[in-house]
């Protein structure tokens, strides 16, 4: 920021949010700054995530949550806690949905031979179809998103500083 009355300040110039001046400070945040802004800007991309996965799921008839639940599951059939672990969420939650997915014969549950109770989920034809109309949508947005943050190579550091933050976090709280 300028120190000059009446100087305009120059694109780059403004300081970060949360940024004070200490002795011998180099004008950045402390960490514990850096963590709640993380973790503010992580909240808010979920939810922006969130928001845009619904848009695009609703004219297959889906929700975001089936979208994500039956997509765990494309590539080879799971067992609830399994997906759970792999979504971060609880185990509880991905029950519900698997149990409507079930229901509206989007899945299907199928023996595990590897846990006699817990059963493997696996998408059904109708699931596959459903999933299959999402992935024009999902395209563009995909295309829409790289545009915005500038091309394919800057999409791919975002995404690789997205995963070494979820690394970081599993480390630190390592799931039971």
């Amino acid at each position: 920021m300028s120190e000059h009355p009446g100087e305009r300040e120059l694109p780059g110039e403004r300081e970060l949010p949360g940024e004070r001046e200490l002795p011998g400070d180099r004008g950045l945040p402390d960490e514990r700054e850096l963590v709640s802004e993380t973790a503010l800007a992580v909240f808010r991309l979920n939810g922006q995530f969130l928001g845009a996965a619904e848009l695009i799921a609703r004219p297959a008839g889906l929700t975001a949550a089936w979208w994500q639940v039956l997509g765990a599951v494309l590539r080879e059939p799971l067992p609830v806690a399994g997906i759970a672990r792999a979504m971060g969420i609880t185990r509880q939650s991905v029950q519900r949905i698997a149990d409507l997915l079930v229901e509206r014969g989007l899945a299907a549950y199928e023996p595990n031979p590897a846990h006699r109770r817990a059963k493997l989920l696996t998408p059904t034809p109708e699931g596959r179809a459903a999933i299959e109309r999402i992935v024009p949508g999902h395209a563009e947005l995909a295309r829409r998103l790289c545009q915005e943050l500038g091309g394919e190579r800057e999409f791919a550091r975002v995404a690789a500083a997205l995963r070494r933050l979820s690394e970081a976090m599993e480390a630190l709280y390592p799931e039971k």
